[in-house]
């Protein structure tokens, strides 16, 4: 049982509410009584326009839900419907022409382009690693992959002929980039021989290397012949460093599984080690062992003899939890549950306004910002809301207005549908949209639910609506003015073990006019890096057409006089149901939000609660118009189940599927599915949360 306090009327749990007092509110200087009574004012206010919200998206989907039920068996009829959801204000007007107005935004998310990481808050080490690659060793990352088309390095120690391969690799790279004005970079044979074919290009020396930039991102060519491969190189050059994920989103939202007062305590506690910049991490590796801590800043001299200094380590966004979730922490005076997007609102701001007072060791923002991500808003009143509380939270810790900048994550139908409201909502304090295909997927099947029974899974990716989603988010974004004042994002890679697949398809992001994208590790971050090197995105933009039309995004990717036969059918729904277990499976049973899970294939894709969220989606679609049975999905599972069994054989944590049915992992991918056309929105959480709590009760 959680031991609460209270605060100004509020019960929290008596640990957070000692770290917020101590370890934050203290430093900064703030009452601790006066915080406490404006907390409790805000959440008197918020809480219930939060629950009318969600109120107003349920009576929405009603809506939506009826008039498709009222037209069963008739043609869709494209006009009328979107007529209809005018009518009930499912689309509202657009705002006309405007620019958004967000200023002391970092150059890394205003005027730079390059990798973007999404890492899980409740893993310090992954955490760490995120924070600190902001600069990458290329020769690590093409040793070490796929991505150089060449035999794979020979178990046993250092292969000379894959490191050979790496670095003639390397000087294609720098001959591609920064060419010399004469010659090849495989003919230099010292440092001092350097000449580029453009001089302004040269920034100045390091330690152990040079430093040159183009498309305003950094390179660094390490000298040390005392290393293996600089004493076998015959200009000395030990590794190229390769500026790599300039931003890094901190999640404490769909990567992570935080369901009560201990999960909430540890994400912020290790929010508030990267801002204080202390934040270590001991572990064992090699039978060594090791500690893990945040990189300085890289110095160096410029030509003019002056020093500098590059930042160590990404600039950091915390990626707080949408409206629909509440959590046991903090109770309110009724004895209701805080609404967790409103906690995650004031306690992540008021860890970063210790960033914003230069409290910490090495600082975030150079320019006195706080940057959250606020995913799943449905339309404009729901940006609209987190702009009045970010204004709120603001008054609260006395910070300038605007200091907290937010990132909208376009992964809502009625988001997309009404972006520019949207964008027009939060107009003064955005600096991010970004797409994500799953959860947009999975809103695109709920919503249409009772239209008709969808596209396989694999066929959403070419269908009409998609592809429109894709091009208005750049589109309706450039239009606003965020080009060089906010970034314009792309979804993930998943598969981090498939690098070369995604040096050849990932580069498509960029020429559609993203300026940031998401990758699964800083290798691929470092990798995806030499795309930004290849193009300038700044320069695409400009020449990138208009928006399409909001009808091809209207249109419903049902599957219109399809036939399938029942080997596609068993294909599509063991598809969904494997890689729905094994996903749950370590969600409910170990806590793990996002891990590599080997989908049916083996082949380890980077999974969250949106890979989660459209299959259980797709898969009580199809049940509710009758394409497959209940008896179907239960053999797939149960066969499925055998499966993922078999993936997990080599982990000591693992607890079995088979023969635990009724355990709380099974259980929960159940509910998924056979509930899935009743959940929110086709939310996971509030059934994953309830499992999870149970299992964590024992």
């Amino acid at each position: 049982m959680t031991d609460m306090t209270t605060r100004a009327g509020i019960a929290i749990d008596s640990r957070l509410a000692a770290f917020l007092e101590k370890q934050v509110l203290t430093p900064l200087g703030r009452d601790v009584a006066v915080f406490w009574q404006g907390f409790a004012a805000l959440l008197a206010e918020f809480a219930p326009r939060n629950a009318a919200l969600l109120a107003k998206r349920d009576e929405l989907q009603a809506q939506i839900d009826a008039w498709h039920g009222a037209r069963a068996g008739k043609p869709h009829d494209p006009a009328a419907y979107r007529a209809f959801l005018e009518s009930i204000g499912y689309l509202v007007s657009e705002p006309g022409d405007f620019a958004i107005g967000t200023r002391n935004v970092d150059p890394e998310i205003a005027t730079m382009a390059g990798p973007q990481l999404v890492v899980p808050i409740l893993n310090a080490r992954f955490l760490l690693n995120a924070a600190n690659a902001r600069w990458g060793s290329l020769y690590d990352a093409f040793y070490g992959t796929d991505a150089l088309d060449a035999p794979a390095a020979r178990p046993g120690g250092y292969d000379t002929a894959r490191g050979n391969a790496v670095i003639a690799r390397g000087r294609q790279f720098l001959d591609a980039t920064f060419p010399l004005a004469s010659g090849s970079w495989t003919d230099l044979s010292a440092r001092d021989g350097i000449s580029l074919a453009n001089p302004a290009q040269y920034i100045g020396e390091t330690e152990k290397g040079v430093l040159f930039k183009n498309n305003d991102l950094h390179v660094e060519v390490v000298f040390d012949s005392t290393t293996p491969v600089g004493a076998s190189d015959a200009a000395g050059i030990a590794d190229i460093i390769v500026e790599s994920a300039l931003t890094t989103i901190a999640d404490c939202e769909d990567s992570v599984a935080a369901v009560d007062a201990a999960d909430k305590l540890a994400a912020y506690t290790n929010w508030l080690g990267v801002i204080r910049g202390d934040l270590s991490e001991i572990f064992e590796k090699g039978g060594r062992r090791l500690t893990r801590k945040l990189a300085a800043d890289k110095a160096y001299t410029a030509p003019d003899g002056t020093g500098h200094s590059l930042p160590g380590r990404s600039l950091l966004f915390v990626r707080n939890v949408g409206l629909l979730m509440t959590n046991p922490a903090i109770r309110l005076s009724d004895g209701s549950e805080v609404p967790e997007g409103i906690m995650d609102a004031v306690f992540t701001s008021a860890i970063s306004t210790l960033d914003v007072e230069g409290r910490g060791i090495y600082g975030n923002s150079r320019c006195g910002s706080i940057y959250i991500v606020k995913p799943k808003m449905h339309g404009p009143e729901e940006c609209a809301f987190t702009n009045d509380l970010f204004d709120a939270v603001e008054d609260l810790l006395s910070l300038p207005r605007h200091t907290i900048k937010v990132g909208v994550m376009d992964e809502e139908r009625r988001t997309s549908a009404n972006l520019s409201a949207c964008i027009h909502a939060v107009r003064d304090r955005i600096v991010f949209i970004n797409t994500g295909f799953l959860d947009r997927t999975g809103d695109e099947i709920h919503t249409s639910m009772r239209a008709g029974p969808m596209l396989r899974k694999g066929a959403m990716k070419g269908a009409d609506w998609l592809k429109a989603y894709e091009a208005r988010n750049v589109a309706i974004g450039l239009r606003h003015g965020l080009s060089g004042k906010a970034q314009i994002g792309k979804g993930m890679w998943a598969a981090p073990d498939l690098m070369g697949q995604m040096m050849v398809e990932k580069i498509a992001h960029l020429r559609a006019g993203a300026n940031t994208a998401w990758v699964p590790s800083p290798t691929a971050a470092t990798l995806h890096a030499l795309h930004y090197h290849a193009e300038d995105v700044f320069a695409l933009q400009r020449a990138l057409p208009e928006a399409p039309g909001l009808d091809a995004l209207l249109t419903i990717p049902l599957a219109q006089g399809a036939n399938w036969s029942d080997e596609e059918l068993r294909e599509e729904i063991d598809n969904n149901c494997q890689g729905l277990l094994g996903y749950v499976v370590r969600w409910i049973d170990q806590g793990v939000g996002c891990s590599k899970v080997p989908d049916i294939n083996d082949v380890g894709l980077m999974e969250d609660r949106a890979t989660l969220r459209i299959a259980s989606q797709h898969i009580a679609n199809w049940l509710l118009h009758g394409v497959v049975s209940e008896a179907q999905v239960f053999d797939s599972l149960t066969r499925m189940a055998a499966k993922v069994d078999a993936q997990n054989a080599g982990d000591p944590a693992y607890t079995p599927l088979t023969g635990n049915e009724d355990g709380a992992a099974f259980s929960a991918a159940k509910d998924l599915i056979f509930k899935g056309t009743a959940q929110p929105s086709g939310y996971t959480e509030p059934l994953l949360h309830a499992w999870r709590l149970r299992k964590k009760a024992g």
